[in-house]
Order: C-alpha cells, then structure tokens, then sequence
C-alpha cells in the first residue's frame, strides 16, 4: 500500500463479514509490526464473523478507494459502557488525522448509544495510540482485560 494523496478520500462505512479477511490483514500486520502476536482464536476471534460479533455493537472500517486502511469497533460491556476495540490504522496513512478521525466517530457514537464511559485495553508499545487517547481526554484505568498482549487499560466519561 503506497502513501498518495490524489489516491482518494477516506470513508469510513459499516464494515461487514466480507471485510473480515482485509480486517484480519490490516490488525495482524500492525500487531507484527510492533511485535505483538495476532490471536485468531482468542482476542482477535471477533475478526471472522464481524456482523455477528457486533450486532450489539459497531464496526466500522476506513478505505480508500475500495482498499480497507483502517478498522474501529465499539461493544457495550454495560448498560452504559463501551468497550474501543480494534483501532488501527494501516501504517502508510498515519500521521494524517485519521487515527483520530477514528476515535471520534467512535466517541460520537458511543454518545449516540447512549454510553457514559469508553474503556479499551492497549499496549504500551503502541505508544501513538495511547498519546492519542491521552489527549483525547482518557485516563489510565484500573479495569482489567481478557488480552493477553493487553498491559495498560483507558477510560473516558462522556
């Protein structure tokens, strides 16, 4: 995937079951990338039946001329809790806004369902993604997370 800005305008849409294979692409070769292993039977089984697993929930994927170059998901833990989950963004198209533009539609519609608090698990050798949740307003959180490669949790009230 080449960086190029005549390439085309991202979209973020709902993402269905016939994205999980470009999905499960995207998040494996990032998790690599920072040295963190792809889970495909654990916390990464959400990946191959996208619909089903959300229908709770959202999923949505970021593309550019029909090619997936990023993903984010929201799944309610509680009545008014959310879980982030799945936030990545295709190396070639960071440092652009979008991880944030990710987040936002995020929070947006978290709010939009009715949520009052955002929680996620990360790790901390992901240290853009946990810059930009700090200065998206989450503090470090005491909650616990079922991912193994998960050191560090955030939560956000809304």
């Amino acid at each position: 995937m080449q960086k190029n800005d005549s390439a085309g305008t991202p979209r973020l849409r709902p993402a269905a079951n016939a994205d999980g294979d470009a999905v499960r692409t995207l998040v494996f070769e990032v998790l690599r990338e920072y040295g963190l292993p792809p889970d495909p039977e654990g916390a990464d089984a959400d990946l191959s039946e996208i619909e089903q697993h959300y229908r709770n929930g959202w999923f949505s994927v970021l593309e550019v001329n029909g090619q997936i170059i990023g993903s984010v998901g929201l799944l309610p833990l509680e009545e008014t809790v959310m879980e982030l989950r799945k936030m990545y963004l295709h190396r070639d198209w960071r440092g652009r806004g979008l991880g944030r533009l990710l987040l936002e539609q995020a929070l947006d519609e978290a709010r939009n369902r009715g949520a009052h608090q955002v929680v996620l698990g990360t790790a901390k050798v992901l240290s853009e993604a946990a810059a930009l949740y700090e200065q998206s307003g989450f503090q470090p959180s005491q909650h616990t997370h079922p991912a193994s490669r998960v050191d560090q949790t955030w939560e956000l009230d809304l």
